[in-house]
């Protein structure tokens, strides 16, 4: 079937929520860097993630000791979510499945 000028093409959009549903789980890990301060990075955390303030600084923690911290685990929506949160300020992250 030929399309003419005046057809469009409508491409379904894939957004996250649909993501999640997939039944992948999945990780966001967090790496260490030297431009954040503490507070900065327990701050952001705690608005991705929405975890108490203490978990967020054990996180912390262990990403400046480590050089990372597994912040989140679950659904591969969310974590894309978390990952996208926390590099808001430019912070580095991966998502593994």
């Amino acid at each position: 079937m030929m399309m003419s000028d005046n057809d469009t093409l409508e491409v379904p959009e894939i957004t996250t929520e649909e993501l999640a549903t997939d039944g992948l789980s999945a990780k966001c890990i967090l790496f260490d860097d030297d431009w954040h301060t503490f507070d900065e990075v327990i701050e952001q955390i705690i608005k991705a993630t929405k975890c108490s303030k203490e978990k967020a600084e054990r996180h912390t923690m262990e990403v400046h000791y480590n050089g990372k911290s597994v912040v989140f685990t679950g659904d591969l929506g969310r974590c894309l979510n978390v990952s996208s949160v926390l590099e808001e300020i430019a912070l580095r992250t991966n998502v593994e499945c």
